[in-house]
């Protein structure tokens, strides 16, 4: 029963609980979510179908399923349901179910939208990627080049390269200079497969054979790469480009590095340049020539130009950054390996934006880079300026906009700051600057371009690749299926929340992504709270983090700090996560350690070897800057710009025998340190080593038993004079050498004894200096020990240069020491340009008697050898040894011998050189080879100065001079001293032995407006020991009150002031004046003209200055003329009060209508002038101080002078020339402002004046100048000119009467013409006729009217418009020219309106009267005429 009683509960419970959910089902109202793109779904209308109608599945594989069928299908298959009577659900099961339809249509709508974002992403990535594309433009290349090939005839060979470029270069392919196109040979094919480029030739032949070319082009420039093909065959190798009678060809010798850059100094932002060249052309496995910076290997690009042929190979890098300094190298293959050529290049800073500016900072690299954030590290500038460095400013662009922006407010003081803000998926530069106290400095070299992105975003992303090349991109959400994202609404926490970088002004936060995360994107809040408080409040603010780093900059020094974070999507903001451990900011990072003990060691002539050791931490030391200072100067340079990272370093560009000191700093992000102590002095000089080999060994004689041999010295001492030499010989059968002299011998030549008659030797020579014994020579030749008897001279020896510029050099060479049969009487001279050439040309036509040439004509930069033949009666002898090969360039502070005169008046002839060594010394000759003789000059030689002053120049010392450094004899110049030099400076000497005062300024006479005269002159400035006398008229004057002397003598001023000059003082002034040797005198003649012109002078200005005491005339009367033509005099006066008055005259009459200012300026205005105007004007002005005067004298010239300047104002005011027709012809006229009569007017037609003639008539008015053309025809076509004369000048105006002008004037003249004569003679009352006419009724009225007109005219009159007869009232009489109208008997009927009407064929007229009848006894009309 209690069971039955439960399951009836349960069954009720179920009933209750269904009718529940059927009441809740229809109260709530169908939800749905919708994207912020999308319209409110038709769901809210329409029923939703079970998943078992059509499922979700099916609608998301079918991605071309359009969403207005899904509704179409709901409806067609509710109709289904409602016949079949399926359409049931209660309670839960339509929740459940609509639940489950409308997370199926967020998933729909959700895929869709990941598609659209999808595609926005590819868009952007695409833009993203062909910016990144054209950031790696790369001009065209070979990575491997074409090599040459050696086959059989018959054989199969394959030419192959690979090219490398961006944009993708076009490829063709040349045989002897003819592309490979169109149609190809049967057996050539061309084949681009796995990054090659091959062309296939099958069973070659003798003709396939030749020069095989690639290039490859783009829009960045182009490469070609050449092998040669040899085919061979049983007759031999056959290219076309050689033919060979034999298999074997031989090796080729390989090239070596010939000249090569030296250290390089190159601004920031400009361009480097670095050659090689090569001792011969590059073999085939040669010719890929690489280069090197701090070991890395250096490829073409846009800044980055390599450019290699057969003989040279060169660098050229754009825009140099500090980032490039380095040490640079070139690489060069050959058969045993490889060698290599490597220089520094120094990069100096560019010059500052504002003086005192800190230098440019390095290396910005980026790291960490996330959606919103980047990390930025760089290295201090070696350059701090006047003032350290404070700090720096960060600076951002972004490349789509390219604007920089900064990106801190506070300056950075540490060489590392993280920059938040960005945007995302945006390409950004950043570049960072230096500050100290004097501004902000050059900004470094920007970063390359980062694109801000998720890190994390590769790793939530897998792609499957399946068949044909198609690609699945499956990322994690999709992994993680619809059961675990599509059910994530509100994220969940981040974790690991931690510190990932900190310093003593921020800390860098990071944490990791909820897992999972859900498919919508994520943004975070950052919290922060005091350790061991919960007082949590927003530390991101009002900034959106995108990424999982958070920068802290606000964090208080001394406190420790928790943080948390929370994620947000556009459903919420997840529970915080745990809070991090507490953050407290770091120490300030300090600056490092300074390096010490600083060994700087000789290296060269230009360079250092500096050592020094690192300091004991070497923590967060990132290099050395070095610096460098000329003992004595004072002043400190910067040696590099990059930071050197080991402790050696060669510092290259010093001067030779000067002092140095160096100190150092180390590199930190904290900055650099204070420098090192300072290393000892070193002087820059090459350090000594044993002398390099002697060359050039030759027999100078034999006499059989004996050979004289002579060698060319070493071309390196090793920094020390060689001591001796020591020679080696041997018999051409033995193998061993044996010594010939223990003893070293100072000469470069020495006899051999106690050789065998017919034998050859040969020989070697070692050079000693004090450090040693240098390698040999090579072994000279072969030479054949036998007596000289042929009786032409042996070769000169010891040939030598002097003076080497880039377009002469001199060469020296002594006699042959076998002389021949004759004495020698002279020397060719051959030259051969290039170091191998045997190609020999003479020098001079004739032969030469001295032993040393000039050689000139030179081409600079060329590089030559010389050879020398001696001559004697028999003939021309032996060649010498080819000199060395010697470049035709003048080498940097190379000076010439100077020649002048010293202070004592002595002729020397100077000479200054390079920084000399204790032991070296100048060498002066005469003619290169003749000692100058001690009792005609003095030789003083001091630091890097010799002099050579000659006691008494004279002819005898006349010649060529010459100087050289003994240990240096490339350091060498010459001098012409001639008899012209000679002249010139014996008259220089005594000038200087006998000084004169140099006269600045002679005397002058000056007269001042107080009427004062001064008489002055100046000289040079003396010293204060300097003497003056003056004379006057041979008698020495002193200063008096009436006439004062001064004497300045640093300004070397001589004056004499006369507060009033009178006739006492005319004579002859003269000044003598001495300073030490030097005296002169100069002499003033002040009489006659001279001293009358002074005194008059001095007068006026004296009474001058009286009169301005008072009001006076500042500007005296003057006329000027204006555009209107009238005439304005003006004068202005100064120094006037309110009591001054002006009065203006005309011939003594005053003037009236004169006006003054109250500015001073009178005025006296004329409107029109004419012959009336001429006169004297006056102006006079006056107050209690006194009284001026100006006078005007308007007469005869100044009257002309006016006239002309008002005919040139009439005339400038002149319009053009125009027409007026009239019924007699034609009227040309001009107008103007103001016609005078002055003016002389002249009308020409075709060039030729026009006279006053019958048919044609000049004339003029006050404002026009015309002339009339009277009945014209076509002869009066053409240009008509108006010229007014206006004394000077001639100024026309003309008009070009012709073409359409002409005949529309005529056709006008024509109209007019008619018109007149029209109204001449058309038909019109003369007279007869009153206005109104009153008469007494009764009478008879007769009314006469008179006409005239040609013909004549016919008569009608009219009374009220209507036209009378002739009746028994009315009588109507008509004559020649006259009309009467008679009424007889006039009533009260007659009164009215009366009219005449004449009318011809020209025209016609109408006069009325009005008749006005009275009765008897009334009186007329008061305005009638009574008949």
């Amino acid at each position: 029963m209690a069971t039955k009683t439960v399951v009836q509960r349960c069954q009720e419970e179920q009933m209750d609980q269904m009718s529940h959910s059927m009441e809740m089902s229809s109260q709530i109202k169908k939800k749905k979510f919708t994207s912020s793109d999308e319209t409110p779904s038709l769901s809210e209308f329409y029923p939703i179908i079970s998943g078992d109608v059509m499922s979700v599945k099916e609608i998301l594989t079918d991605a071309k399923f359009p969403r207005h069928r899904t509704w179409e299908a709901l409806k067609e298959t509710s109709v289904e349901l409602r016949e079949r009577d399926q359409w049931t659900r209660f309670g839960n099961e339509m929740e459940k179910l609509e639940i489950g339809v409308i997370r199926n249509q967020h998933i729909i709508r959700e895929r869709v939208d990941h598609i659209a974002l999808r595609k926005e992403a590819q868009r952007k990535a695409s833009v993203n990627m062909k910016f990144i594309e054209d950031l790696s433009l790369k001009s065209p290349d070979f990575s491997i080049p074409l090599r040459p090939h050696t086959v059989w005839t018959g054989m199969d060979v394959n030419l192959s390269c690979s090219v490398q470029g961006c944009p993708t270069p076009s490829v063709t392919w040349y045989k002897d200079g003819v592309p490979l196109e169109g149609s190809l040979p049967w057996n050539y094919k061309l084949v681009q497969k796995f990054g090659l480029n091959i062309l296939e030739i099958r069973r070659c032949c003798l003709d396939d054979a030749g020069e095989y070319k690639v290039v490859v082009k783009s829009s960045l420039g182009e490469a070609t790469s050449c092998a040669t093909l040899t085919v061979n065959s049983h007759e031999g190798a056959e290219a076309k480009l050689q033919r060979s009678l034999t298999t074997v060809v031989a090796p080729e010798p390989e090239a070596q590095l010939g000249s090569v850059f030296p250290p390089t100094f190159v601004k920031e932002g400009e361009d480097l340049h670095l050659q090689c060249s090569f001792t011969s052309m590059l073999l085939m496995f040669q010719q890929d020539v690489m280069w090197f910076r701090d070991g890395k290997a250096l490829q073409r690009c846009s800044r980055v130009e390599i450019q290699t042929d057969l003989r040279s190979s060169s660098l050229t890098l754009k825009w140099v950054q500090k980032e490039h300094e380095g040490l640079y190298s070139i690489r060069l293959r050959t058969w045993d390996g490889s060698v290599e050529h490597s220089a520094f290049v120094y990069v100096k800073d560019a010059s500052a934006v504002v003086v005192g500016a800190p230098g440019s900072p390095l290396q910005v690299k980026c790291s960490d880079v996330n959606r919103d954030y980047v990390f930025l590290s760089w290295m201090p500038p070696s350059a701090d300026g006047p003032s350290p460095v404070q700090g720096y400013f960060i600076e951002r662009c972004e490349i789509a906009v390219g604007k920089w922006e900064r990106c801190n407010d506070v300056v950075q003081m540490v060489c590392q700051y993280p920059v938040m803000g960005l945007k995302e998926n945006t390409m950004y530069q950043f570049r960072v600057c230096a500050v100290n106290q004097a501004g902000v400095g050059r900004a470094s070299k920007p970063t390359e371009p980062i694109l801000t992105s998720d890190p994390l975003e590769p790793s939530r992303t897998m792609v499957v690749k399946v068949d044909r090349g198609r690609e699945i991109v499956i990322t994690k959400d999709q992994l993680e299926g619809e059961n675990i994202s599509g059910q994530i609404r509100v994220p969940f926490p981040p974790t690991d929340v931690e510190v990932c970088e900190l310093s003593d002004t921020y800390a860098v936060l990071s944490w990791t992504e909820p897992d999972p995360r859900g498919r919508e994107p994520l943004t975070y809040f950052v919290e922060r709270s005091l350790a061991g408080k919960e007082s949590w409040h927003l530390a991101s603010m009002d900034q959106t983090v995108l990424s999982t780093r958070f920068a802290a900059f606000d964090q208080q020094k001394g406190k420790s700090y928790c943080y948390r974070v929370r994620s947000v999507n556009k459903f919420g903001i997840s529970e915080p996560s745990l809070p991090s451990a507490p953050v407290l900011l770091g120490k300030p990072m300090g600056v490092p350690a300074r390096p010490h003990d600083i060994v700087p060691i000789r290296e060269g002539n230009n360079s250092v070897l500096l050592q020094w050791k690192e300091p004991k931490i070497t923590e967060r030391i990132l290099g050395y800057y070095l610096y460098c200072s000329e003992v004595g100067s004072g002043q400190w340079r910067t040696i590099n710009n990059k930071p050197i990272t080991n402790t050696r370093f060669t510092v290259d560009g010093l001067t030779t025998n000067k002092q140095y000191i160096f100190r150092l700093k180390s590199v930190g992000l904290a900055g650099n340190s204070i420098y090192s102590d300072e290393s000892p002095a070193v002087r820059v000089k090459s350090a000594k080593y044993v002398p390099s080999c002697p060359s050039a060994i030759t027999v100078l004689h034999c006499t059989g038993d004996e050979m004289l041999i002579g060698w060319r010295a070493p071309a390196n001492h090793g920094g020390d004079p060689v001591r001796g030499y020591y020679l080696d010989q041997r018999q051409k059968s033995q193998d061993t050498w044996r010594e010939v002299n223990v003893k070293p011998v100072t000469d470069r030549m020495y006899k051999v004894t106690g050789l065998q008659e017919g034998s050859f030797y040969q020989f070697r020579v070692f050079a000693a200096n004090i450090i040693g014994l240098g390698k040999p020579s090579e072994p000279s030749e072969m030479f054949l020990c036998e007596p000289w008897t042929m009786p032409e001279p042996a070769c000169p020896y010891d040939l030598e240069f002097r003076e080497v510029r880039c377009n002469s050099l001199v060469l020296l060479w002594a006699e042959p020491v076998y002389k021949g049969q004759s004495a020698i009487s002279g020397y060719v001279v051959e030259i051969s340009q290039g170091a191998e050439s045997e190609d020999w040309t003479p020098v001079t036509k004739e032969p030469v008697t001295e032993t040393h040439l000039k050689i000139s004509g030179l081409q600079a930069g060329q590089t030559y050898r010389l050879r020398v033949f001696a001559i004697n009666g028999a003939g021309v002898g032996m060649p010498s040894v080819p000199s060395e090969a010697v470049k035709s360039e003048t080498k940097a502070g190379t000076k010439e011998i100077q020649i002048g005169v010293d202070n004592d008046g002595f002729i020397f002839l100077s000479f200054e050189g390079p920084e000399t060594d204790e032991r070296d010394f100048f060498k002066w000759n005469k003619n290169y080879s003749d000692a100058i003789d001690a009792g005609r000059a003095r030789l003083e030689n001091k630091n890097n100065r010799s002099v050579l002053t000659f006691t008494d120049a004279s002819q005898e010392d006349l010649g060529l001079y010459t100087v050289e450094l003994s240990e240096n004899p490339d350091v060498s110049s010459s001098f012409t001293f001639t008899a012209e030099d000679l002249e010139r400076l014996t008259e220089l000497s005594w000038h200087i032995r006998n000084p004169l005062i140099a006269l600045k300024s002679g005397w002058q006479v000056d007269v001042s407006e107080q009427g004062q005269v001064r008489l002055w002159l100046q000289t040079e400035p003396l010293s204060s020991a300097a003497s003056l006398r003056l004379i006057l008229n041979d008698r020495e004057i002193s200063s008096t009150p009436a006439r004062k002397m001064n004497f300045d003598k640093a300004k070397g001023l001589v004056e004499i002031i006369f507060d009033q000059l009178s006739k006492e003082d005319e004579g002859s002034y003269t000044a003598q004046l001495k300073d030490g040797r030097a005296k002169n005198q100069f002499t003033l003649v002040f009489v006659e003209k001279t001293f009358q012109d002074a005194l008059a002078k001095s007068d006026g200005n004296r009474r001058n200055w009286k009169r301005k005491s008072g009001p006076h005339f500042q500007e005296y009367l003057s006329w000027t003329v204006t555009p209107d033509c009238e005439m304005i005099i003006k004068c202005k006066v100064i120094n006037i009060n309110k009591d001054t008055k002006m009065k203006w005259f005309k011939d003594g009459v005053e003037l009236t209508q004169a006006t003054m200012e109250p500015s001073g300026v009178g005025t006296f205005t004329v409107p029109q002038v004419t012959k009336k105007e001429a006169g004297v004007y006056r102006a006079v002005v006056s107050d209690s101080r006194g009284e001026d005067e100006s006078r005007l004298e308007l007469l005869d010239d100044e009257f002309d002078r006016l006239v002309q300047k008002l005919n040139k104002q009439c005339a400038l005011s002149a319009g053009p020339v125009r027409i007026q027709c009239t019924a007699k012809g034609f009227k040309l006229y001009c107008s103007l402002k103001y016609y005078l009569s002055y003016m002389k007017t002249s009308w020409h037609f075709k060039e030729k004046r026009i006279d006053q003639q019958e048919r044609m008539s000049p004339g003029s008015s006050m404002q026009k100048v015309w002339i009339e053309i009277f009945n014209p025809t076509e002869n009066d076509k053409g240009k008509y000119t108006l010229e007014m004369f206006d004394g000077q000048e001639t100024h026309s105006r003309s008009l070009d009467l012709s073409g359409q002008a002409f005949a529309d004037a005529l056709l006008e003249h024509q109209r007019l013409k008619q018109v007149e004569f029209a109204e001449k003679n058309q038909a019109r009352v003369t007279k007869g006729l009153p206005d109104v006419v009153a008469i007494m009724e009764g009478k008879s009225l007769c009314l006469t009217c008179f006409t005239d007109g040609d013909p004549a005219p016919e008569m009608f009159w009219m009374k009220s418009d209507r036209e009378l007869v002739s009746n028994g009232h009315y009588q109507i009489t008509h004559e020649t020219q006259s009309s009467t109208l008679t009424i007889n008997h006039v009533t009260m009927d007659d009164s009215g309106s009366y009219s005449i009407y004449v009318r011809n064929k020209f025209g016609s007229q109408t006069v009325y009267v009005t008749v006005s009848v009275y009765k008897h006894g009334e009186k007329p009309r008061a305005d009638a005429v009574e008949m």
